[in-house]
Formats: C-alpha cells, structure tokens, sequence
C-alpha cells in the first residue's frame, strides 16, 4: 500500500524501492496494519481527486478561451451587422428612389423611405400601420399572390397602379427583392413611377390610331385621286385621238385635194398658191403630230421602235428635208460624220423615226434662225462597248445665238427663247422638249452651246445596240415610183374603200383609180360587208370611225367570210395614237395608214400588200 501510494504521488521508482525494504524489515503490529491501510487509501482518494481537479482545471481553462473567442466573434458579427444596418438604413432612407418594406405574409408596410413619405403623401407614422394593398389597386389576393412570387425569387418586376394620399392613381414599376432570414423575411419595394411614362405612350398609342385613321383616309383620298386621275387620262387619251381625227380629217381633204389640184392643168400663179396651201398644211400637221408626240410621251405611251439605223444615210435623209429651206435663204449645209461612214460600226439598231425626228427638230430650228452663213450636221462616236454604242448628234449654225438667261428653259414645254408678243420667228414651243424626251427615252440628253451673234451647236446623244451580221435585218427596197409600178402591174385590180367622210372618200378614190385600180366606195361597216359578200377584192382600205359599223368589228367580220381570211385590209384613219395602232392589229388588220396621208407612202403600202396578197400575218408596218 505504501508502495503504492508512493507511485500515485509520482516517487521515483529507486525510492518506492527503498520504501518496500524499509516496509519489509519493519515489524508492524496487526492494528498498525489497518491504520497504515486507512491512510493509504485516504491517500490514494486525495490524489485522485488532486489530479481530477487539475484536470477539470484545464478544461474549464480551455473552454472559457473558447467561449471568450466564440464571443469575440459574436461581438464582430454583431458590429458588422450593425453596421450594414447602419449603410442600409442610410440608403434606404437618402435613396432618392420610393423604398418599401413590406412583410411578405400581411403585406404590412414595416418601413418606408423619405421618397416615399413625399411620393406617397402619407405621414410616415400612418404609412408604418397601412398595409400594401391599401395603396395597389388591384385586389388583396393579387398582390398577395405576387409578393408570393417575390418571396420565391420567380418573378421580382411588377407594373400596378398606386394610390396616393391625395387620391390620384399613378403608374408604377415595382421591384420586389427578398431580405432577412427564414424566421423573418422581408420584402424590399422599390417604386419607381412612369405614369409620364405611361401617359406618353396612350397618347402615342391614340395618335398612332388616329394617325392609322388619317393614314386609311388620305389612302381612301388617294384611291380616288388615283381614280379619277387614271379615269381623267382614259378621258384625255379619248379627247386626243378624237381631236386627232377630227383634225387630222379636215386635213386630209385638205392636202388631198391640194395635191389632186397640181396634177390637173394650173397655172404658174395657181400651182404657187396650190403650193402654199400644202405647206401651210403640212405645218399645222406638223404642229398636230408634235402635241400628239408630247401627249403620248408625257403618258408614257410612246413606245421605241428597234430597227436598223444607219447613221450616215440617216443623216442625209434629214439634209435632205432642210436643204430646200436653206437653199432659199442661200444657207451652205453641211454633213459630218465622225471620219467618215466607216467610223461607226455595222449592224446598229434603235428607233431610226424617232433619231430623225430629233435631228429634224434641230436641224429645222437651226435654219430657220439662221440668215446667213452655214448650217451644219454632225455625227460623233462617242463610246464603243460590246453591247452598244453612244452617239452625239449636232446642228451648229452661224444664226442669231441665244442669250444665257434663256439657255435654262429652252428644253422646257412651250418654251422658246423670245416668248414676246414682238418676236420674229414663229412656233409652237415644242420641238426641243420633244427632242429632249426621245433623247432621255434613247438613253441620252440634251445639251446646247451658244453665243449671241456668234451661232448655236443643239445636240443630242442617244444609246444604239449593236446586233449581229446574221441578226441584221434585211435592207428595205426603195422604191422610186410605187404608183407607177401598181399601174403595170395591178392595173385592173380591184378595191374597196369603206369611208364615211365624203370628201377624203372621193380623194382616195380619185388617187387610185388614177393609179388603173377599180375602186368600189363603201360609207360604213355594214356596206362594206355586202360589197364584200358580193365582190372579190384584192384589197380593202378600211377607216375606223364609221357609224352603224365601226371598222374595227368590220374587219373582224370580213375575216370570217369565205376568201377573206387573207385579203389585206389596210386601216385608214386618222386616229394616229399607240393604242388606236395596237386595236387595228387586233382586229386583224395588216397596216396602218395615217390621215393626211402622203400619196408615195400611200401607194408604197398598196404596192407591198397587192404584191402579196396572202400577207395576213406579216409584222405590222407603220406607214404614217
């Protein structure tokens, strides 16, 4: 026991030794024994509860550092969370935005910023015992369910309308943010209103409306505008070809019987005057022929042709016309083209009537203000590519010239350079617009150079397509003297020439009868079917406008009658429009022979259709 108690107390193990010798030699009585053992367990108990006490002294030791750095962690948590209190709480409060809390659950407003004490219009104390469905409009359960929504982070933005203290309703974008823990969470509102907003988009919203209404009816407008436009150029196309007729008709007598009065035997003095009326008529049908063109060109009904064009022959032809003129005023004309004919390639194509026409109007007007000097024609090759060609054409004269401040109006409609009531030259004002228009629809322009006292240059230039050698058309024959061949070889022939106009009737009649054709006369549609179901003719001259029977329904008629299928019939009319053209082709007939008529072009059409007489479906010629 001794030794035992020695080794609890920590003796070294030598001592415990010696105490177990010393014990052993020693000769204990029985109760000394006892005694010992009492001690020795009093002492074994005082040394275990010495070393449970050091032990439970070290624990407590450890466990209040513990605790001290547990609280130590505590005390900074809560500093920190103080802290962002103290930031949220300053911007909430400063934040410039409407800010709401709001408990989830009641919807209850548990705090509101300065914004919203303003925006609102509540004192804070009434806005801290209001709930959120006080101010939204719309149902409790609604925005019941969206604060759900918030609180389980599926939707965060919501547009309601909120009522203010004053009763005013106001737009407003909400955002819905969730805060707090799961034992108290809360909602973070933040307000932001848009009635202006709003307000700008239902007046846009009605103005887009209104504007759709106003769009529909300027449309509506614009429908009938277009109506009546579209129904105003039927009436104008319908008041041109009838002036065309009836103006073209007078003159039809009037030429015709002009030109049957210098056959017959005249005097000097009477073929002078003969001569005079003709070309007073041709000058007022050259002046009906351009307002047509300008009509047509304007309408957008003045269709190109695409036949061969031959530049030097083209520009002869138009010499030709203006070399009379000028010989009477003793003007020098001249032609120029490039070096040379060869200088232009073979084989081009464009709308050699209309290239003409142009080059006429310029070379007309150039000796017409030229008294003296020189007129000159010019062709220039201005581009060369694979597909086309672009080509100048010029008059330059030594006339009077043009002042500057004219220059910008001459190609301008019904426009001239002296527009006074004093002015020496006459004219309609309506060649070079004319010129202008074929041009741009030739893919060209217009241009002039001049200098008063000095002279002009006018020129044009226009786009031609090359074809090929093998795609060339055949040349046209010229014909020298169509009434002298139809004499030898149809004499005996015979025609019908359905007209209702008494005079042009006998004209017409008087040419071809005087050419060896017998000529039966017709005065409508429905007489020239009987005299068609009675005769056989070789040829039928047929006008348009006719009473009882127009000779459009005329030919389509005689088309059906046994040995007419193929017999040429030739409109005569003095209707010159595209669309009048196109109707008599519809009709089914062959050629078109415009009033007045020229009596070569008149017996050169005779001429190619008596030749061949099963002609009925070649292309249709233009031979006005």
């Amino acid at each position: 026991m001794v030794v035992f108690c020695a080794l609890f107390l920590g003796a070294p193990p030598s001592i415990a030794q010696e105490v177990i010798q010393s014990a052993s030699e020693l000769d204990y009585p029985p109760y000394s024994i006892v005694t010992l053992a009492v001690l020795g367990a009093l002492v074994l108990a005082g040394g275990a509860a010495y070393l449970w006490l050091r032990t439970l002294r070290a624990q407590v030791q450890a466990r209040t550092a513990e605790l001290a750095i547990a609280n130590r962690q505590q005390q900074e948590e809560i500093h920190r969370r103080e802290q962002c209190e103290a930031r949220f709480r300053d911007l909430f409060e400063q934040n410039s935005s409407v800010m709401l809390l709001i408990e989830p659950a009641s919807g209850a407003i548990v705090d509101a910023n300065r914004s919203a004490v303003e925006f609102y219009g509540y004192a804070r104390d009434e806005l801290l015992q209001m709930s959120i469905s006080a101010i939204n409009t719309l149902p409790p359960e609604e925005t019941a369910r969206a604060r759900e929504r918030a609180l389980r982070g599926e939707c965060k933005d919501f547009e309601f309308r909120h009522r203010l203290a004053s009763g005013e309703m106001r737009d407003v974008e909400v955002h819905l943010t969730s805060i707090g823990d799961n034992e108290r969470p809360l909602l973070v509102s933040i307000v932001n209103d848009v009635s202006a907003r709003r307000r700008a988009e239902r007046e846009l919203e009605q103005y887009r409306g209104h504007l759709e209404e106003l769009v529909a009816s300027r449309t509506a407008e614009l429908m009938r505008a277009k109506l009546a436009a579209e129904s105003a150029n039927v009436a104008k196309s319908a008041f041109l070809a009838n002036m065309s007729h009836e103006l073209r008709t007078p003159m039809n007598a009037i030429l015709g019987m002009a030109t049957l009065l210098r056959r017959s035997a005249v005097t000097p003095a009477q073929a002078d005057k003969l001569e005079k009326i003709d070309s007073a008529g041709k000058h007022l049908l050259a002046i009906i022929n351009d307002v047509l063109d300008l009509s047509k060109i304007e309408a957008g009904k003045l269709l190109l042709e695409s036949a061969p064009v031959a530049i030097g022959p083209l520009i002869n032809d138009v010499a030709q016309l203006v070399a009379q003129a000028a010989r009477d005023k003793g003007l020098e004309l001249g032609i120029e083209v490039g070096a040379g004919a060869d200088t232009f390639p073979d084989h081009l194509r464009g709308d050699p009537t209309r290239l003409q026409q142009a080059l006429l109007n310029y070379a007309t007007n150039a000796v017409k203000f030229t008294d003296a000097g020189r007129v000159t024609l010019r062709a220039v090759l201005l581009d060369d590519s694979e597909a086309d060609v672009r080509v100048r054409f010029e008059v330059q004269d030594t006339g009077i010239g043009i002042a500057p401040d004219a220059l910008a109006r001459l190609f301008s409609a019904f426009e001239q350079a002296d527009n006074s009531s004093t002015r020496k030259y006459g004219g309609a004002g309506l060649g070079l617009v004319i010129t202008r228009r074929l041009a741009e629809q030739m893919g060209g322009e217009v241009g002039v150079d001049s200098t008063p006292g000095v002279g002009s240059t006018f020129w044009f230039t226009a786009r031609l397509e090359k074809a090929s050698a093998e795609a060339a058309s055949a040349p046209v024959p010229v014909i020298t003297d169509a009434e002298a061949l139809i004499r030898q070889r149809h004499a005996g022939a015979r025609v019908l020439i359905a007209d209702d106009e008494a005079l042009n009737r006998g004209v017409v009649q008087f040419f071809l009868e005087a050419s060896g054709l017998v000529v039966d006369v017709a005065e409508d549609g429905e007489q020239a079917l009987e005299l068609a179901a009675a005769n056989d003719y070789a040829l039928i001259l047929m006008d348009v406008q006719m009473p009882r029977l127009n000779g459009l329904d005329a030919a389509r008629r005689l088309r059906a009658l046994p040995g007419y299928g193929a017999t040429p019939i030739l409109a005569m009319t003095a209707n010159a429009l595209v669309e009048d053209k196109a109707r008599c082709v519809a009709a089914g007939m062959n050629d078109f022979v415009a009033k007045p008529f020229n009596p070569d072009l008149l017996f050169a059409c005779l001429l190619r259709w008596l030749g061949d007489k099963g002609g009925h479906d070649k292309r249709f010629a233009q031979t006005s």
